[in-house]
């Protein structure tokens, strides 16, 4: 369901996913109240929902949608702007399953193009998921609107199996954490039961996420962790007690310059269709801190961090993945694990106690 007041967008929107096998336009709506009053009669498994509308309004609109269909997939869509990222981060907290910012003009064909590819990989990953859920509840006769199911039991039992790699015998001197679908939340979170490691070992992040959204998400974790979180800046020594973000549109790397660590920010192409993405910054670190990488890949689309992951285990550092049950997606976490270079494939509220252990010195 695509509800946006312009008629280009939801035209130029409808023709990219009838044009897709395994997707159908099921309504194209001008406005928010127009959604809330057909969703029930429509029955999307996902609705793509701008914020600045007419009559009813995006952010307004989501809670009624949900209200009325409990397991719908909701993807904000909105311009670059401070408000919208604002809104963005707020409609996540109020059940939207992600966001996507849409491109200041659809004539700029590369911008398109990233528009497209970014909008239909996640509606096919995010309508997915609920489909398989839908499944699997009418399956074992569980309620239809079950809106988080338990994971199947092969699920766990194979995510147990992939867990063979001990972790490595080098201290823990840096943490670095890559995500993407699912993770502004996963890691508001997760820094807030991590405060002892911050306090005595940079944290870097990389989010994949655009500019502006990046600086929002920065202060979120500041207030989520109660300690410093800020945008990586070009040349920036790399200190204890600091979260250092990736900031949208560029890769955030790490060189060592005169025996300390140092940002290093560049322009280059994205990688694995991402920027920032993931896999420069573990590479990156790795002939910094050796084999001193503690790198933890929570719930994404995509393979990111996974390659990076390699590099980190084959260096002596260690992965531990969020698991499949816990993550909006289980694309990135979930290649890490099928790799077999996680140490530890866990749900998102164990991933923070295991790192305090695992800083601490305490490798059980």
């Amino acid at each position: 369901m695509i509800v946006d007041d312009s008629v280009v967008i939801r035209g130029l929107i409808s023709r990219w996913i009838e044009a897709e096998p395994d997707m159908v336009v099921a309504a194209s709506l001008r406005t928010g109240l127009d959604a809330v009053n057909q969703v029930e009669r429509i029955k999307p498994d996902v609705a793509v929902l701008d914020i600045e509308m007419p009559e009813l309004d995006g952010i307004s609109a989501l809670p009624k949608l949900l209200a009325k269909k409990r397991d719908l997939i909701i993807i904000m869509a909105s311009t670059l702007t401070r408000r919208n990222a604002e809104i963005s981060f707020k409609a996540l907290s109020l059940g939207a399953a992600d966001y996507i910012p849409k491109p200041e003009s659809t004539r700029e064909a590369s911008a398109a193009d990233i528009f497209k590819h970014d909008l239909l990989q996640k509606i096919r990953h995010l309508g997915g998921k609920v489909r398989r859920k839908a499944s699997a509840a009418s399956s074992t006769a569980a309620p239809a609107l079950m809106r988080e199911p338990a994971a199947p039991a092969h699920s766990v039992a194979s995510q147990a199996a992939l867990v063979k790699r001990p972790f490595g015998v080098t201290a823990p001197r840096v943490l670095l954490i890559g995500s993407s679908t699912g993770g502004p939340q996963a890691l508001m979170s997760l820094v807030s039961e991590i405060g002892s490691v911050i306090d005595h070992y940079p944290v870097l992040i990389t989010q994949h996420m655009p500019p502006t959204f990046t600086t929002i998400l920065a202060e979120h974790l500041m207030r989520s962790a109660r300690r410093p979180a800020h945008e990586g800046v070009d040349g920036e020594v790399v200190k204890s007690g600091q979260i250092y973000l990736a900031p949208g549109g560029r890769h955030m790397r790490v060189v060592r310059q005169g025996g300390q660590a140092v940002i290093a920010l560049d322009d280059g192409p994205p990688v694995n269709f991402c920027k920032p993405a993931v896999d420069p910054l573990f590479n990156s670190a790795i002939d910094v801190w050796q084999s001193g990488i503690l790198a933890v890949v929570l719930t994404g689309m995509g393979s990111d961090g996974m390659r990076g992951g390699k590099d980190i285990v084959a260096a002596g550092g260690s992965v531990i993945a969020q698991d499949e049950a816990s993550s909006v997606v289980w694309g990135m976490p979930g290649a890490a694990a099928n790799a077999g270079i996680c140490a530890a494939v866990l749900p998102l509220n164990q991933i923070g106690p295991k790192l305090v252990r695992l800083f601490s010195g305490d490798r059980s």
